[in-house]
């Protein structure tokens, strides 16, 4: 059973929920910039574990199905057809086999997520299928590529045609349409800014750099600086760590951020807030706001209760529905 890539888009490759735990040996995380979108698409196939799904960047691929499956499109807005069928996103579609899915470009936002049932069974490194194209483990896709899925077998087809389930989810309480001010924590040299820079952190509107990647958003517009040089010695960082080069445009590390780094920390990005910066696209505004280490926290546990219930929701609902027996093999 398997996907065959026709045509790739911008920037596709395939995420799980990351691999930690390498750091010793210089190895980051990884794994899907929107880890709720792309938990989302798995529940909606009846997936429940850590199946890798593909993260499209700005434009999606063309892929042949070779086998019949149920899919689920998540995160960023994205034109998905089969057969001239269009599709909806944030729901659960059937595949039939020989299916091809074009996946255009994105209204809005940055990143999308294809989910199949049993995910795409490609050979875990370190214990994660995730590509980390900074540390040079996986790379995007190419036209030519053949990915396996995992158990996706039916006893009876649905349909021979292309259709999705009659309901979906919501995507307000998961995409940042509104773009809202995220939450930025002190760093521990937030203090050496000079006095203008610390006020413009939190009052001015920064840009996502064209530059910007998995590996870091660069935001653009308005230029901090230090009281004084610092003289520092590379430190640990993570994802959300904010850094000011010499350049003076902050950085934000992102999925594949370095183990450690050496640029002053002048702030670090609520966990919360990570999903949001990372669908917002080049050009796209980014204001921040003041927050507290409990705050962001108290946040982060709310969303995770939220997304532990629905994902309970859907799981019942396709088992009401009677669509999850279709939906073969153990997830």
């Amino acid at each position: 059973m398997s996907v065959n890539v026709l045509k790739p888009g911008l920037l596709d490759t395939l995420q799980d929920r990351g691999r930690p735990g390498h750091a010793a040996i210089g190895v980051g995380r990884a794994g899907a910039m929107d880890l709720p979108a792309w938990r989302l698409a798995n529940a909606l196939v009846g997936n429940r574990g850590d199946e890798a799904a593909l993260e499209c960047t700005l434009l999606g691929p063309t892929l042949r199905f070779e086998h019949a499956t149920w899919i689920a499109i998540t995160g960023a807005p994205i034109a998905a057809r089969v057969e001239g069928t269009d599709l909806p996103t944030w729901a659960a579609c059937w595949l039939p086999a020989g299916s091809v899915l074009q996946l255009g470009r994105m209204a809005a936002g940055c990143r999308s997520y294809l989910a199949v049932r049993g995910g795409f069974d490609v050979a875990p490194v370190l214990g994660s299928r995730s590509s980390d194209l900074h540390a040079r483990l996986g790379r995007a896709l190419q036209g030519g590529d053949t990915l396996p899925l995992g158990n996706t077998a039916t006893d009876a087809a649905p349909s021979d045609h292309p259709h999705a389930l009659p309901w979906r989810l919501d995507p307000q309480p998961w995409f940042d349409f509104a773009q809202a001010p995220l939450m930025l924590l002190p760093g521990s040299h937030g203090e050496q800014l000079d006095e203008a820079s610390r006020q413009a952190l939190y009052t001015r509107t920064f840009r996502v750099g064209n530059d910007s990647n998995r590996t870091a958003s660069r935001l653009d517009g308005t230029h901090l600086q230090l009281r004084a040089p610092l003289e520092l010695i590379s430190e640990a960082s993570l994802p959300g760590t904010m850094q000011l080069p010499p350049s003076g445009q902050p950085i934000v590390l992102m999925a594949e951020a370095p183990v450690t780094g050496g640029y002053p920390r002048i702030g670090q990005l609520a966990a919360v807030d990570l999903p949001h910066l990372a669908q917002r696209r080049p050009g796209d505004p980014v204001c921040f706001r003041r927050g507290t280490l409990e705050q962001a926290a108290d946040r982060l546990r709310r969303r995770g209760q939220a997304l532990d219930a629905l994902c309970r929701q859907i799981e019942r609902r396709l088992q009401h529905d009677g669509f999850l027996s279709r939906m073969t093999g153990p997830a």
